[in-house]
């Protein structure tokens, strides 16, 4: 199953840039979940405007196709999360609500998966890290369904099975991979700070679920697969319409100095 991740070690280069944006969205997620977790609606607001800034900032030197995928990412998860939180319940917010912070602090999660996946670190040890990361989130899954966790994970173990699907069966087997440690990072200190909390059974499924579900890096692969199949088709459609768009002023002027003739 490894045959899907490279096996190169030290052909690929370091670009600072990419462990600039991983290291700055991890730190951020840190600093925001624990703020938030004592915070006012007013504060949840003010995250959410550093959010957008820092968003924005880190856009700037990405290319277009990146550009459309984070917006993507961004439109898509803020969609799934309105779903997911405050009309089915599965998870809470402190104020039941999905907080300002949520919608661009998406778009750095999925912009720090590609960072990382294309970052000379993971292409260079892309093996050993799928297999870490498989045997960890494994080990994690059977423990939720061992019976001696504090709180049943079935729902934990499930994701962990689509999880695998997606890393070796997936479009982008790297940023899945990738999305698992910044993923993993942000529920492990939103649920531990009390910033959201997953319900015990799940409301659709009807199973319980841990406090986050070990497998939970499956939703945001979702998110992250939309994203990238998205992008391609949304950029053409642009194009088109503003081909579309030039060719027909260009009709125009063509009548219209025809017709002054």
């Amino acid at each position: 199953m490894l045959r899907y991740f490279p096996q190169a070690k030290g052909a690929y280069a370091h670009n600072k840039r990419d462990y600039l944006i991983a290291g700055f969205t991890f730190l951020c997620v840190a600093i925001c979940l624990v703020s938030d977790a004592n915070a006012s609606m007013e504060k949840q607001n003010a995250l959410g405007v550093c959010g957008w800034t820092f968003l924005i900032g880190l856009l700037l030197g990405e290319n277009k196709e990146v550009r459309m995928q984070v917006a993507i990412a961004v439109i898509f998860a803020t969609i799934g999360e309105h779903f997911a939180s405050p009309f089915m319940g599965g998870y809470t917010y402190r104020f039941q609500n999905v907080p300002a912070y949520v919608p661009p602090g998406h778009g750095m999660v999925y912009l720090t998966a590609v960072s990382l996946a294309r970052s000379g670190l993971f292409l260079n040890y892309a093996r050993e890290i799928a297999t870490a990361v498989v045997l960890v989130c494994g080990a994690w899954s059977i423990w939720g369904i061992s019976g001696y966790a504090e709180q049943g994970d079935a729902v934990g173990a499930l994701l962990f099975c689509v999880f695998l699907v997606y890393l070796f069966k997936g479009r982008s087997p790297m940023v899945y991979l990738a999305a698992f440690f910044i993923t993993t990072w942000l529920e492990l200190i939103g649920t531990a700070v009390g910033t959201w909390k997953w319900a015990a059974i799940d409301p659709v499924l009807g199973l319980p679920q841990g406090n986050p579900p070990s497998g939970v890096a499956a939703w945001y692969c979702l998110v992250d697969a939309v994203a990238i199949g998205g992008a391609a088709p949304v950029l053409r459609s642009l194009k088109n319409a503003g081909e579309y768009f030039k060719s027909g002023k260009s009709r125009e002027s063509a009548y219209e100095g025809a017709a002054n003739e």
